[in-house]
């Protein structure tokens, strides 16, 4: 069984940039190589799962998409991180158009790019996690039935300072401020299983 990383994209891996797609405009987040090598170390395939609405909206391709990840996951190799495999969500339910106009399992918080990683890696949920910076990651996450982080990165940290402020429970299981945070947690986690 594979213990599986599965991590949002923007704001999360990379700077949150509007609909990003152009790979000039891909700036990856500080510590993030080094919480990759971690993981990988440690024996846990990562994964990538991203709602890409920009495709559904016609702004860029699945091609493009397609090259940014290739150009992600050279840019993680200079400094011996990389990412095992990516999976995105190409529709939208009210702003998609023509093929990409529709209600779908794989965009988050539904469970479909999960189940599209099952096709590829033997996940052992009991193992795996789920990290993200927005509620649809976390909700995504206890969806498909895995331990959720909520990362201070993108709008990580405003999403736990609101929930905060109104007095809400945390809606994910454990908060970090960067993905190091998260990796140091989760390595510490395993070791007390």
């Amino acid at each position: 069984m594979d213990k599986v990383i599965f991590l949002d994209r923007d704001g999360t891996i990379n700077e949150e940039v509007h609909y990003l797609h152009r790979p000039e405009d891909l700036k990856i987040l500080p510590g993030v190589p080094q919480a990759i090598r971690l993981w990988r170390q440690a024996g846990y395939k990562i994964i990538v799962i991203t709602n890409q609405a920009g495709v559904a909206r016609g702004y860029y391709t699945c091609q493009d998409v397609e090259n940014l990840h290739r150009h992600m996951n050279r840019m993680l190799e200079k400094e011996g991180a990389r990412i095992d495999a990516f999976y995105y969500c190409p529709h939208h339910p009210e702003y998609g158009i023509g093929i990409y106009k529709k209600v779908c399992r794989c965009r988050k918080p539904g469970v479909g790019m999960f189940e599209m990683a099952e096709r590829d890696f033997a996940v052992d949920k009991a193992r795996s996690y789920m990290i993200g910076d927005k509620a649809l990651d976390i909700q995504a996450g206890k969806n498909y039935g895995v331990y959720s982080i909520l990362v201070g990165t993108g709008y990580g940290a405003g999403l736990r300072a609101e929930a905060v402020e109104k007095g809400e429970q945390p809606f994910y299981d454990f908060y970090a401020e960067t993905l190091v945070d998260a990796a140091e947690f989760i390595l510490k986690r395993e070791r007390e299983l």
